[in-house]
């Protein structure tokens, strides 16, 4: 019988995109199945010129923007295309964690194919279908695991472990093939509020001395960033609201749960209300149930307010924030009493909202990539335009290069196979063998 296989469907040479399969004696498993943000998308669907609802997948197969893996997409979406149904050749699919770029086309799976996340992910997942239009999590089952403990798919064993990332409910892997375990880490970072999850992981995978660590590396290369931690953000946002004399405004990513809590805390501690768009506020409201520590919750934490944007209709999850939201009216009129979250597209708030010459505009996000993103350029000349002043503060989702260099070395697999990242031949001086994978060619995993 074969030994077992790792072949990377997307995720090399790019940021986002993962679909990392791994076969061992035909028992498959795919972790993650995210759109790639890399250049080759955007060199053909920018702005409104999007694939075709109604040919979906035959649009993306047109430009290899997703692999034509036989056995892995429901008969349903692949009508019209050249790819002929089969019934699945994969036993399961392990979700690292909720971003587009690992998660987008869960909705694209046959039915069949059991989906495996976390119960925070789960929740987050169902927060994004609900408030993202035309994102699904599909029909198929979906399967809660435990932390830290294994889930058998044939002869493979994945056991996840719970991380730090820029979003609740990310995980690493532990994959136990006939040949050694195989360690995937997910998007990972050390400076977190989670940090010790992630210590927690890293021991338990060089516990295992694995034969390969599948591991992401978007900051390793070329990177300008400031690695600020979340209590860095935290402690630098109050300052700058404590020294605001009128409104303050700032953006981040709406399923930032850390950031969210953070700029709240600094609110809060500089004598301001935090006025959240609708959906973070979704966002806040369904993580009350997981009793996460210092994360406010609508209608329950004090200081704590939503956005009222004008709109002809109002959806049904936005409908129970209607009545105590603050509108933009109430907010140029009392401005130094709130820090207002305006996500990117909501910046036409602003001519509304009229801050005051001179307020600050908190700026907290910056990763490589975003589906939130606008040029940059656009948005200085909407500060310019209001005169308001730009701090950037924002602590990475990622592990720095020096910190991914360190653990290669206190982990010291047999393989190293760089994925997220656009720089995979900077992790050769970690001293170990590295492998710089092309798409859709099968790797051995042996010990």
């Amino acid at each position: 019988m074969p030994g077992p296989t790792v072949t990377f469907l997307g995720g090399v040479r790019e940021i986002g995109g993962n679909k990392i399969l791994i076969d061992d004696g035909g028992d498959r498993v795919l972790f993650d199945f995210g759109r790639s943000f890399s250049q080759k998308y955007d060199d053909y669907f920018v702005n409104f010129l999007q694939p075709r609802s109604t040919s979906y997948v035959k649009d993306l197969f047109e430009f290899d923007l997703l692999p034509r893996e036989p056995g892995l997409y429901s008969e349903e979406v692949l009508e019209g295309t050249d790819l002929r149904y089969e019934a699945p050749r994969v036993r399961a699919v392990f979700v690292s964690h909720p971003h587009m770029d690992h998660v987008q086309y869960l909705d694209l799976l046959d039915p069949k194919i059991p989906v495996h996340l976390g119960k925070v992910t789960h929740s987050v997942l169902q927060v994004m279908q609900t408030t993202s239009p035309g994102f699904g999590l599909g029909s198929g089952e979906v399967r809660e695991f435990e932390d830290r403990k294994a889930v058998r798919v044939g002869r493979l064993e994945v056991v996840p472990f719970p991380v730090d990332h820029s979003v609740p409910g990310a995980y690493g892997f532990l994959v136990r093939t006939s040949e050694g375990c195989v360690v995937y880490t997910g998007d990972f970072r050390q400076h977190g509020p989670r940090a010790a999850d992630t210590a927690t992981f890293l021991e338990a995978a060089a516990a295992e001395r694995p034969i390969a660590l599948l591991t992401e590396g978007t900051r390793i290369g070329p990177d300008p960033r400031k690695d600020l931690s979340e209590e860095g953000v935290r402690t630098r946002a109050a300052s700058v609201l404590g020294q605001a004399k009128d409104v303050a405004l700032t953006t981040c990513y709406p399923r930032d749960l850390d950031r969210l809590t953070s700029l709240y805390h600094a609110a809060r501690a500089s004598g301001r209300d935090f006025v959240v768009s609708f959906k973070s506020a979704q966002l806040l409201a369904e993580m009350a149930d997981h009793h996460l520590p210092d994360v406010p919750v609508p209608g329950v934490s004090p200081g704590l307010a939503v956005y009222l944007r004008p709109k002809k209709t109002y959806r049904k999850w936005e409908r129970p924030f209607l009545d105590a939201a603050i509108d933009a009216a109430e907010v140029h009129r009392h401005g130094a009493r709130y820090l207002l979250q305006l996500d990117l597209a909501q910046f036409p708030e602003m001519i509304d909202v009229r801050p005051a010459r001179g307020s600050p505009f908190l700026h907290s996000m910056s990763e490589p990539f975003s589906e939130e993103d606008v040029d940059h350029d656009v948005l200085l000349r909407w500060l310019d335009h209001f005169g308001l002043g730009y701090h950037q503060l924002h602590a990475s989702g990622h592990c720095s290069g020096p910190e991914l260099i360190s653990l290669v070395r206190t982990m010291a697999p047999d393989t190293v196979i760089p994925i997220h990242t656009e720089h995979p031949e900077a992790f050769a001086p970690g001293g170990r063998p590295l492998v710089l994978a092309e798409v859709g060619r099968p790797y051995p995993l042996a010990a």
